[in-house]
């Protein structure tokens, strides 16, 4: 029922390209992905490559590495909900891979970029984004982290650990937020080498679900940072690391509408050919209009994270509060709509497997999966804080 109107033809375009690349690439394995346990084995490097090799990876960038959009965030969040379509936990690797980490890399040196980016494209190599902390995750502030980075003559050593990091298992390079010294209230934003001396990635974490998107703590002692891996100003790393969170933040969103619309179709499918009491279950008027409220709400969230996109790539720095809103109100909607499609399987709906005949719908993978998404990349009542702080005002609301 969704109907790309107003997008630009490029991203109409990108679409296309994108579900057939997911529909051959990730489709296949995407149900293994979602239900085999964290190791540093399972990360997904089949799908990853094949998605990169396709020119998915490609499409923040522009020059020499990518194919210079007019609308490149537009176009990788449209990615993300293509991906999330068949597995929310790979759009959780795209994420990182695709916008945030490109975000930390535009306030790179020249030859930093220049040497990094071509392995990021290809899928060569997977990358990470650390602002996370064992005790620290959105309320990020200096004065909150305990990982810090002391100056020396050549540039830095770090020391300290991160918590929650998405590709750490796998990942040859990290854009990581650190305090500015041991007892600074500044912080800046690094590009480390993880096969540097004294970084240490921990056991994979097994969740409840996003089982693809492999996390890990990395554990960091006087590892030595060259002064030409800072990101951006010295002492303006949070600006770097929010920057980047708010394009993340619109990803996720575009994810939780992918999930939604997962969702809704393959209730409309129940709806449609499951009988009760000698009918459809759809003639039941109470699913019609929920389904039909949900369609409705689902293409609310789609035109929220193309809003807040389009307002980034027209060069609005904080795409604020749309980006809280597609992002609060998208991976809401996913919750929901999973929940209900569930509901309307019935116990198929909550089953991994029918033992008997070997029948099984994603549903218990997709409701595992959802959750997280009202979680990271700022939890959705900090979005809701945005908001309102926006709305009502800073000298009220704190």
């Amino acid at each position: 029922m969704s109907h790309d109107v107003f997008l630009p033809s490029e991203t109409v375009e990108l679409r296309t390209r994108a579900r057939a690349s997911v529909a051959k690439h990730l489709a296949p394995v995407a149900r293994e992905i979602g239900s085999r346990e964290e190791s540093r084995d399972s990360f997904p490097w089949t799908a990853f490559r094949g998605l990169a090799a396709d020119g998915l990876f490609a499409v923040p960038f522009g020059g020499a590495f990518g194919p210079g959009l007019e609308y490149p965030m537009l176009a990788t969040c449209t990615v993300a909900e293509e991906i999330a379509y068949e597995s929310s936990s790979m759009a959780g690797v795209y994420d990182g891979q695709c916008i945030l980490v490109p975000a930390t890399l535009a306030h790179a040196a020249e030859p930093l970029r220049d040497a990094l980016i071509p392995a990021l494209v290809s899928g060569e190599q997977a990358f990470a984004f650390a602002t996370t902390e064992p005790e620290t995750s959105s309320d990020l502030t200096a004065a909150r982290l305990t990982t810090y980075a002391e100056e020396t003559a050549d540039g830095f050593v770090v020391n300290g650990r991160k918590r929650w990091i998405t590709n750490s298992v796998v990942a040859g390079w990290v854009s990581m937020l650190v305090r500015a010294g041991h007892d600074g209230t500044r912080a800046h934003m690094l590009l480390i080498d993880l096969s540097s001396p004294g970084v240490r990635i921990g056991t994979p974490d097994l969740k409840m679900g996003h089982r693809g998107q492999i996390t890990a703590d990395i554990v960091l002692d006087d590892v030595h940072v060259p002064r030409e891996n800072l990101l951006g100003d010295f002492g303006r790393g949070m600006a770097v690391a929010l920057s980047a969170l708010v394009r993340g933040r619109i990803g996720i969103g575009a994810a939780g509408v992918g999930v939604a619309q997962a969702a809704l179709d393959l209730a409309v499918h129940r709806l449609q050919h499951r009988e009760v009491f000698g009918r459809p279950l759809g003639a039941m008027q109470h699913w019609q209009f929920q389904m039909a409220q949900r369609a409705t709400e689902i293409e609310c969230a789609r035109s929220l994270y193309q809003k807040a996109a389009t307002l980034l790539d027209r060069g609005d720095a904080t795409a604020e509060p749309e980006a809280a809103m597609a992002k609060a109100y998208g991976t809401r909607l996913a919750n929901d709509v999973v929940r209900e499609a569930i509901q309307i399987h019935g116990a198929l709906g909550f089953a991994r497997q029918v033992g008997e005949t070997g029948e099984s719908v994603r549903l218990e993978e997709m409701y595992r999966d959802a959750k997280i998404l009202e979680i990271f990349e700022g939890a959705n009542e900090l979005q809701q804080w945005i908001i309102a702080r926006r709305l009502i005002g800073r000298d009220i609301t704190g």
